[in-house]
């Protein structure tokens, strides 16, 4: 059977507020103590598998889920037991049979979870959508985390009655998307548990510091992530691939910054979840303007409403820069003191991505992807998953055309750099990083080693051009604290100097790229 759900984050604050919706129509109540298994290497959960034994009230079931057709749906094999022991022989003859063949042998408890869930089910025009509410934790070794999420799952009826509860909920009770399973979280705690007993019990700064950097990979940024794209797609298809991407870039960084896991008792956000989510942000803006002639795009107020929230998380994005990077060199250079007053991007940030209009936009979007937003109940079948709708098998084409228009363009204004105007220049940057994006929507469907040159080469003038950014917000900075700080006058000659020696070597950089193999054909 396939399972369909929508899984939100219920903060500190918001559970009361959750418990009591819970209890407005005829709940239950249920505690579910589960064992998870895996390999050492965790070769289960790499495949997106996950496997467990659970003890549901007096009752052992013995389930394994891997992907299924889109973000939210899983394959789920559900077998009572009569103990917690496990019985592998059920998944012959299923999709499951490879790798429960190939690493069976090794399989062994790899975590634990126990949570109380309260559940109801609720029924609304689109299905029948069954409401859990769980509280507990996840332990691997001696390491413990909290669970505190609503699922929404889809009992009966269209996926679209999930996003009709859950986005209700989440802009009622100001919950937080998490796109991490119970799975995911508890093989992540495991590896972790694994990697601080490997350093031992020795209680020396070392060994401290080595521990406190282990702990803080459990919630490491999420870079960019590869795209397999083929020829075989609809340009709709393609899309909603790499809006899939996108928002999984997005979403997993806005959760960190928004301290799902930790409220409060740990800082585990950093100035470079911001970065990356600011990367996903641009990407999937990237991706709009590489489609738009090609497929229907999500509904023009959301696409304006992603420009509101990357300006804002813009701004502490440029004074970490400045703190980190540009005030660095200026001191090697021989700045006097400065008082910039910089304010603490972790705060900031951690503001935005919490707020329910963020998040509403995020799983709005979400919705709209997978086909299951309640604007969309109407359509038969959604605009982004009608194969129908644009003639198959030109992806490629399509998108090497408009990134050779991207190309040209870069190359026009890039070989007369030196003329144009500061507004241009920025202009400029902001069209090659969209071709950077582009070319990496499409890498698997353009060949490789010229596509791998071409890369290299624009890599560079994006590197040129985004310190070049950096520095023009840097002087405005202190152009405007130079009549109260004369020692900004050093920092805006410094800066001036620089951007002269980075212009001679953009000109270069454009120069090379006209060289370079062409990728397109």
């Amino acid at each position: 059977m396939s399972e369909q759900e929508l899984k939100l984050h219920v903060p500190r604050s918001s559970r009361t507020g959750v418990e009591k919706a819970m209890r407005r129509g005829t709940v239950s109540s249920v505690r579910l103590r589960a064992q998870y298994f895996d390999t050492p290497t965790s070769n289960l959960a790499k495949s997106g598998v996950a496997l467990r034994l659970r003890l549901e009230g007096r009752r052992w079931v013995q389930t394994l889920k891997m992907p299924g057709a889109h973000r939210l749906e899983k394959l789920e094999l559900n077998h009572p037991r009569p103990n917690a022991s496990l019985d592998l022989s059920v998944y012959a003859n299923t999709p499951a049979a490879g790798i429960i063949d190939k690493h069976g042998k090794q399989l062994a408890v790899a975590y634990e979870t126990d949570v109380k869930r309260l559940y109801r089910k609720i029924r609304t025009t689109a299905g029948v959508v069954e409401v859990a509410l769980d509280q507990g934790h996840i332990q691997a070794g001696e390491l413990r985390l909290p669970v505190s999420e609503v699922e929404f799952e889809l009992v009966s009826g269209r996926p679209h009655a999930m996003f009709l509860l859950g986005l209700k909920w989440l802009t009622a009770y100001n919950l937080i998307l998490d796109l991490r399973s119970k799975a995911e979280r508890g093989t992540t705690l495991a590896a972790l548990a694994s990697r601080l007993a490997n350093l031992g019990e020795i209680d020396d700064a070392a060994t401290t510091a080595a521990r406190a950097k282990v702990v803080a990979s459990y919630w490491a940024p999420r870079p960019i992530q590869t795209i397999k794209l083929n020829n075989q797609m609809t340009p709709a298809q393609a899309l909603a691939a790499v809006t899939i991407e996108c928002l999984d870039q997005i979403g997993r960084n806005a959760a960190v910054l928004a301290e799902i896991d930790t409220e409060g008792f740990y800082r585990a956000s950093t100035p470079e979840h911001t970065h990356q989510l600011r990367v996903g942000i641009r990407r999937l803006r990237s991706a709009w303007s590489l489609f738009q002639k090609l497929t229907d795009l999500p509904p023009q107020p959301w696409r304006d409403e992603l420009k509101i929230h990357f300006s804002a998380l813009g701004t502490a994005r440029d004074d970490d820069v400045l703190r980190e990077t540009v005030m660095p060199e200026l001191s090697a250079a021989g700045q006097p003191p400065l008082d910039l007053n910089a304010r603490q991007e972790e705060e900031a940030s951690t503001s935005i991505t919490a707020k329910p209009e963020f998040q509403r936009w995020l799983a709005e979007l979400l919705a709209w992807t997978v086909g299951a937003h309640p604007l969309q109940a109407d359509l038969q079948p959604s605009p982004a998953h009608d194969p129908r709708k644009h003639k198959p098998a030109h992806v490629r084409d399509a998108l090497g055309k408009q990134l050779f228009k991207w190309h040209q363009k870069v190359l026009a204004d890039g070989l007369r750099f030196d003329a144009l105007p500061i507004e241009s220049k920025h202009d400029l940057r902001k069209l090659a990083k969209r071709l950077r994006y582009g070319l990496q929507f499409a890498e698997s469907l353009l060949p490789a080693k010229k596509l791998k040159n071409y890369r290299q080469r624009l890599s560079r003038i994006q590197d040129i051009l985004g310190e070049m950014n950096d520095l023009y917000v840097a002087r405005e900075k202190f152009e405007g604290i130079r009549e109260d700080q004369p020692s900004a006058w050093f920092a805006v000659g410094w800066i001036a100097s620089r951007l002269s020696v980075l212009t001679k070597q953009a000109e270069l950089a454009f120069k090379n790229l006209k060289r370079a193999d062409h990728f397109w054909d």
